[in-house]
């Protein structure tokens, strides 16, 4: 390709810009505008490779990711659609090949963006339909064995619940969030997360509270779904620090997680079971094992090891970096945390940036007995993000020491000038767009 061809293309930040335009409101939940540009696609989503479609408020990424890496062990090419990203939006699109999937290349997505834009011709439609219908275009372009299919925001309305017939409808754990647009009950938030429940296809379903569970129990049963349930079709637990999984197939005695916290063995144990619900998916044991410990899921409980971060906060210390932004997510974070604490003792600074439609007191609550240190900071370049003086008086209202600062580079400049006896263990959280954003001033985006 010659430079006076290569510099005619659109760059990519300005083509989802004017995409951005089509519609006022960034979500609005409905399919009529999804079928309307799958049909002029050709319907792209009905020539798709065996579809996984998982759904639920936490985990959704990470049991992709054990999906993913333990489907790619057993030689299978993976497709995989996933949101939000966190510094290019190419995360969003894993495409499939022999030896384990690429992200999409800037043409490729360029092409697909392009192509999506022109059938729509300029009707109203939110850059997550026009995304959408960019991926089912791409994935049915290429060949591939298997696609991972993650749920926007939701489920019943998203705009990924337009395969009529997948393999099968993975829930993880479902807990409050996104209750302006899913209710403001646990029950009505499960009903809308198990409405991706198709007439057949099995359900493969993570540990819940007995309010969502009884909602996914009854939609399964009108579906006529098989229900795989946690600690009743399978079950997992953590033995000598092994994950040891079982179902009425037997036992199998895995290796610990990579990904760091005591949920992630949960996450695992829901991707296994799927894989096990799906016979005509031959995984064999080694591509378990090999799934498990290999599988990368960035800004979950993530230590920074290298990068511009460690240069700025106190020397020796630890820096994690999760994503979590809900009162479950934060707890599962606490968790994790208190595992740290149990193997090497350090003092806890949590610095968080949350979003403005947020439970900021229900997430903090969570580390109030592991630190009373929080440096809220804002969250930059993203709009409706929660002003620090809100985020700090929730904190307060905690009885946690608060201050406020310009920013993460900030806070850990500000860190690095306290005298610690022993470094501190230092978690960045309450958001994935601020998870984005340290990763991109890190110097270690997602590859």
């Amino acid at each position: 390709m010659n430079a006076s061809s290569d510099s005619a293309k659109t760059p990519l930040g300005e083509l989802i810009g004017r995409l951005s335009a089509l519609h006022q409101k960034r979500i609005d939940l409905g399919l009529e505008r999804m079928h309307r540009l799958l049909e002029r696609l050709g319907h792209p989503e009905c020539k798709l490779p065996p579809v996984i479609h998982i759904a639920g408020t936490n985990g959704k990424g990470s049991t992709l990711a054990y999906l993913r890496a333990t489907l790619e062990a057993a030689g299978l090419r993976v497709h995989a659609y996933t949101s939000p990203y966190l510094v290019r939006i190419n995360e969003c699109f894993r495409l499939g090949r022999v030896g384990g999937g690429v992200l999409v290349g800037d043409d490729e997505l360029r092409a697909a963006l392009e192509e999506v834009e022109r059938v729509n011709a300029g009707e109203a439609a939110t850059v997550f339909e026009l995304k959408t219908a960019a991926a089912f275009h791409l994935f049915a372009q290429n060949p591939a064995d298997v696609v991972l299919l993650e749920v926007g925001l939701g489920g019943r309305l998203d705009s990924t619940n337009v395969v009529d017939a997948p393999a099968a409808c993975v829930i993880t754990p479902v807990s409050m969030d996104h209750m302006d647009f899913l209710g403001d009950t646990l029950a009505s938030i499960a009903g809308e997360k198990a409405a991706i429940i198709k007439r057949g296809v099995p359900v493969i379903c993570a540990e819940q509270m007995p309010e969502a569970m009884a909602v996914i129990e009854a939609q399964a049963k009108h579906m006529r779904a098989p229900l795989f349930a946690a600690n009743e079709s399978w079950h997992v637990n953590v033995e000598r620090g092994r994950l040891v999984y079982s179902d009425d197939r037997g036992l199998m005695d895995l290796p610990a997680p990579r990904l760091f916290g005591r949920h992630q063995f949960a996450n695992a144990g829901l991707a296994i079971a799927t894989l096990r619900a799906l016979p005509a998916i031959k995984v064999h044991h080694a591509a378990f094992e090999a799934g498990i410990v290999g599988a990368e899921w960035p800004a979950r409980m993530q230590r920074l090891t290298s990068g511009e971060l460690l240069s700025w906060g106190p020397q020796g210390s630890e820096i994690w970096l999760d994503g979590g932004h809900n009162a479950e997510g934060g707890r599962v974070a606490a968790a994790a945390l208190g595992d740290l604490e149990e193997r090497v003792s350090r003092p806890l600074v949590v610095i968080a940036g949350m979003m403005a439609n947020k439970d900021a007191q229900g997430f903090l609550a969570n580390f109030a007995g592991l630190t009373r240190h929080i440096i809220a900071v804002p969250i930059p370049d993203t709009e409706n993000a929660m002003p620090v003086d809100r985020l700090a008086d929730a904190a307060r209202s905690l009885g946690m020491r608060v201050e406020t600062v310009s920013g993460v580079e900030a806070a850990l400049r500000a860190l690095a000038k306290l005298a610690y006896e022993v470094p501190p263990r230092i978690l960045i959280t309450g958001s994935l767009y601020l998870a984005g954003h340290v990763l991109a001033i890190n110097g270690t985006p997602p590859a």
